[in-house]
């Protein structure tokens, strides 16, 4: 087969992924293009992701691993099988999943894997994490927040799990302003700026949410006319959109299970727009509780340490491959600039116009 490339980039750093399927360098262009850049290329020496179908790697691959002793772990939420070499050699399966893995010290990272979709997913993931080495390397820092986008200023939330992040960028992004990230963002200090990268992802919006925004139907009427979300979409949310539950579905460990949205599909069939970078300006701390009174909370809030991912807090995508740089660059200027900022701490209930007409007030410029 003949081999594809794509080249992803975003603030002055890249990283090329070949393949010899093009539907892994036509996912890396749908997964990337709306957030960073990512344009097809041809294929050269020096990509640093190199993903193929192969069975037969595959089998000799997970061999490998089977017959050494190997570490255990978790990667993207699927079991991972991990053996090191002397050298430096880092060699790694996934049984669930059918793919199989191999760092060589300054070489490229090759995955291997049955299937184009599982390779496709695969490579989306680790090319991500080859440029989030470089933008580290660079001064760059991961912040736990959403962020949306107006004439370059942006808002950044932030919060605990279920604080309402995802929720209030979806408001304001509905209101007119950009969606740039609803989950964690690249965010560096330059000068006196704060200048806020997307870290693009698949979008997971709870099916409450969705029929909240009156999205629901839009995005059900797509199902039913054979159109598909992102692939690591629980299977139940999928069953729950083609039947029309709209009642949160919840995992054994008692996490959400949400529709999952590729990013071209929050514009696509949302109708969102999508902000490639800004620089902030705000900073949001909600808190939604079905029957709280609509309220501007006279609490001293502030952004902190424990707000930004770090390699003892990343709990979905260890690095196992050694594609960060071991020394992070320290979060107190970063602390101290977003310290700065015009802030506000709030309270929402569920009614949706009024949280929107709230938020709408404390992000005008003069708020």
């Amino acid at each position: 087969m003949p081999q594809t490339a794509v080249r992803i980039a975003t603030a002055a750093q890249a990283a090329t992924v070949t393949s010899n399927s093009p539907v892994v360098t036509d996912w890396a262009l749908r997964y990337f293009g709306p957030w960073w850049n990512a344009i097809s290329t041809a294929p050269d020496a020096d990509a640093a992701v190199i993903a193929d179908v192969s069975s037969n790697r595959v089998t000799e691959i997970a061999q490998r691993v089977g017959d050494h002793s190997h570490e255990g772990t978790v990667y993207a939420n699927s079991r991972m099988l991990v053996d090191r070499d002397n050298d430096g050699t880092v060699v790694a399966s996934q049984p669930d999943d059918k793919l199989v893995y191999q760092a060589e010290p300054g070489g490229p990272l090759r995955i291997y894997g049955c299937e184009d979709v599982p390779v496709a997913l695969a490579a989306a993931r680790l090319a991500r994490e080859v440029v989030r080495g470089q933008l580290l390397a660079d001064g760059w820092s991961i912040l736990h927040a959403s962020a949306v986008v107006r004439d370059g200023q942006t808002v950044l939330t932030l919060g605990d799990k279920g604080a309402g992040k995802t929720t209030t960028a979806l408001l304001l992004a509905r209101a007119g302003w950009h969606l740039l990230a609803n989950d964690r963002v690249f965010i560096r200090r330059e000068d006196d700026r704060l200048r806020v990268l997307p870290w693009p992802s698949a979008a997971a919006i709870g099916l409450g949410l969705l029929d909240a925004l009156d999205w629901y139907e839009t995005v059900r009427e797509r199902l039913r006319n054979g159109e598909q979300l992102h692939p690591t979409q629980h299977q139940k949310v999928t069953d729950a959109l083609h039947s029309g539950s709209r009642t949160p579905l919840w995992n054994e460990f008692g996490k959400e299970l949400k529709p999952q949205f590729f990013p071209d599909q929050l514009h696509s069939w949302l109708g969102l727009t999508l902000a490639t970078e800004g620089h902030a300006t705000c900073v949001l701390f909600p808190r939604i509780t079905p029957d709280a009174e609509l309220a501007l909370l006279d609490e001293n809030r502030a952004v902190a340490a424990g707000d930004f991912f770090t390699a003892d807090t990343e709990d979905r995508y260890p690095d196992i491959f050694g594609l960060l740089p071991a020394d992070l660059p320290g979060v107190e200027p970063l602390l101290e600039r977003l310290g700065e900022l015009p802030w506000h701490s709030l309270a929402f209930g569920h009614d949706v116009k009024a949280n929107t007409d709230l938020l709408k007030r404390v992000t005008e410029p003069t708020a």
